[in-house]
């Protein structure tokens, strides 16, 4: 499967997670347009992300967004999701401004305690009839 097969961007996450999987219902919840896909970094499709962009195929501790066939990981990605949803979230994309070093600084901190903070689940969760069609995998 080729991630060309949609135009939609894609958020890859850690589908064990339990603060990546808040975080994408999240951004389901401000996507009403619904631009958006998802698919786990543990999961066949991730892996072939990672595979053609050559990324680490354990790099489970990033954000990553597809966009345009350019990969942006970490807080670059997560700003560029908030910046496409509705309400005031795009405002935090003025936050691009600080150098990357300094806003990945915070998110590897959150990263690397996001098991301890937030829990983990065992599987990555299977979404509900109602989202799957945002879903690969």
């Amino acid at each position: 499967m080729q991630h060309n097969q949609t135009n939609n961007p894609i958020v890859l996450f850690d589908g064990v997670c339990n603060l990546c999987n808040s975080t994408v219902l999240w951004i389901i919840k401000h996507d009403p347009k619904r631009q958006f896909r998802f698919a786990s970094l543990q999961g066949d499709y991730g892996q072939q992300i990672l595979k053609q962009f050559h990324l680490p195929p354990d790099a489970l501790n990033s954000f990553i967004l597809l966009k345009d066939n350019q990969i942006y990981t970490k807080s670059t990605g997560a700003l560029k999701v908030a910046k496409a949803l509705n309400g005031l979230w795009p405002m935090l994309y003025i936050f691009i401004i600080i150098p990357a070093f300094i806003r990945n600084s915070v998110y590897d901190l959150i990263a690397k305690n996001r098991y301890h903070w937030f829990g983990k689940k065992e599987s990555c969760a299977i979404p509900s009839p109602a989202l799957k069609d945002l879903f690969y995998d």
